[in-house]
């Protein structure tokens, strides 16, 4: 590992703490802002020393914003963390629409090679899905997608794969109630995925989840050409109860794919711009320097494609507490903003229904990672979506149709977020992670980026840029663009270091929300 240029960084200078970029020893003396320090505690890489005294009660200060109050007397040189930080409450300024960015300046035509699709989105990969509607028909799912052997698949080269979606709900819940139409909301985002060629659906014949239901409720038909049928069919279903059974139900699951395999695999890449990427961010198994090097690195990348035309999701609403008011400001109108608070609102009365606190969402590797409470994380998370205008709010897995920076309401949960955010139409993801997630993404690949260095050399089998080096002088400029050019590559058939493992057919789990009946 290179050596590191700087102890701590100081984000704004109005902060009164900096984030140590690499382990601080007890009573060493370091430079801050012109300043000589002594450090009174050690301090992990990630963690927090304060600047200044800070006295009880007073708010602490990162990015130039309140992340909690002191709860005793903080001498400068002490390590800041739970046992002396908490996240009371406070009241933001959402200032609707105040600081609305100018719109980016068009920069040079970018493009990518991507599956043209006939309604006009574009695809960075093309796969058939096996889609179970209920947890009863998951198995035989996933034993009709085992027929599709390799062998089978070298012949129809344009083809990723054959991808079940499985899930654990679809029964014991209210029949057309909100977690009835939310799962069916995301399975048709699914099946409808620009990154889904064809698709079959399995069910088991008495739950609730019926598949009639879900492709009425959600309009699903069969697309001539590269996707399956036509206007007016729906697509190809299959019961275990009316087919006679797993064994049968797999027999027929085979056949059926072997007709979809021909007309999925007619299909080729071809030269399409940018504008049609839809970038899903999430970060997951975050540290104290995610909101230092991965996340504004990823912000730079957003930032980047906004101006080609092209849209990014910022999700994981609980990870947006406590920093909303930035993203209020920038809302292209009160009625986006507002939306946007108006999910913080729920959130705050759906956690107070189960008698849980927002602030519980950071994780004990969270905080061993340097990050101490709700206001810090989403803080550092918000990051990721750059400086470009808010311009929509989506519920979850809804279809996502505007452009620019718009953000979708997902829990911080990484495979729940990333599931509504790839049912909206995520076409490409990108990942930071500063403790280690090792997360896929099928259908749509997953680019992860690591916060620090040691954990990049430690994992560099599972991730795919370096931040850290942020942290040893490189620009965060620097590692946005390349984040950006990594996107293109990958949305053009790169693989991702998860892609090469073959990860991410486990990793769909929809948002329930109510209970199991």
């Amino acid at each position: 590992m290179p050596p590191t240029r700087q102890a701590v960084v100081q984000l704004q200078p109005q902060d009164n703490l900096a984030v140590a970029c690499r382990p601080l020893r007890r009573g060493e003396t370091i430079r801050v802002a012109g300043r000589d320090l002594t450090i009174h505690d050690a301090v992990n890489l990630g963690h927090k020393v304060a600047t200044t005294d800070v006295k009880k009660g007073e708010p602490l200060r990162k990015y130039g914003q309140i992340i909690g109050f002191a709860k005793a007397d903080i001498p400068a040189g002490t390590h800041i963390h739970v046992h002396n930080c908490s996240a009371d409450a406070f009241e933001r300024d959402y200032a609707y629409s105040s600081a609305i960015p100018s719109p980016p300046r068009p920069s040079e035509p970018r493009t990518f090679k991507g599956y043209e699709r006939p309604d006009g989105r574009v695809g960075t990969r093309n796969y058939i899905a096996v889609i179970s509607t209920v947890n009863c028909s998951a198995s035989t799912s996933k034993y009709i997608t085992a027929r599709i052997s390799d062998g089978v698949l070298k012949d129809f080269p344009n083809i990723d794969g054959v991808l079940p979606i499985t899930h654990k709900g679809g029964c014991g819940l209210q029949y057309d109630g909100p977690d009835h139409r939310q799962l069916a909301r995301t399975l048709a985002g699914f099946a409808r995925h620009p990154n889904i060629g064809a698709y079959l659906l399995v069910g088991l014949g008495c739950e609730v989840g019926q598949a009639s239901h879900l492709i009425q409720s959600q309009k699903l038909v069969q697309v001539e050409g590269v996707q399956q049928g036509s206007e007016t069919a729906g697509p190809p279903v299959i019961t275990i109860q009316d087919a006679g059974g797993i064994a049968k139900t797999v027999e027929a699951g085979m056949k059926a794919l072997l007709e979809l395999l021909p007309r999925a695999n007619d299909v080729k890449r071809r030269d399409v711009p940018a504008s049609k990427l839809v970038l899903g961010m999430n970060c997951g198994g975050s540290d104290g320097n995610s909101g230092v090097t991965a996340n504004p690195a990823l912000g730079v990348a957003s930032d980047l494609l906004v101006p080609q035309g092209g849209t990014s999701i910022l999700g994981e609403t609980p990870e947006i507490y406590g920093a909303e008011h930035l993203l209020t400001r920038r809302a292209l109108s009160r009625s986006i903003g507002e939306a946007l608070v108006e999910r913080i609102k729920w959130w705050e009365w759906y956690t107070g229904v189960f008698g849980a606190e927002i602030n519980n969402n950071p994780t004990p590797g969270n905080k061993e990672g340097g990050l101490t409470t709700i206001y810090e994380k989403s803080l550092g998370a918000i990051a990721k979506g750059g400086s470009t205008a808010l311009t929509a709010v989506y519920q979850y897995a809804e279809p996502v149709t505007a452009k620019g920076l718009v953000v979708m309401d997902t829990p911080g949960f990484d495979p729940v977020s990333m599931t509504g955010i790839v049912a909206g139409g995520a076409n490409v993801c990108v990942f930071t992670t500063g403790r280690g997630s090792v997360y896929g993404c099928k259908p749509s690949p997953c680019i992860k980026v690591a916060t620090n260095t040691p954990l990049y050399e430690r994992m560099e089998p599972d991730m795919d840029i370096n931040a850290g080096v942020i942290l040893e002088g490189a620009s965060v400029e620097e590692v946005g663009r390349q984040i950006f050019e990594r996107i293109l590559r990958v949305a053009s058939g790169e693989k991702t270091k998860s892609e090469v493992q073959g990860i991410g057919e486990e990793e769909f789990a929809s948002w329930s929300l109510g209970p199991t009946l």
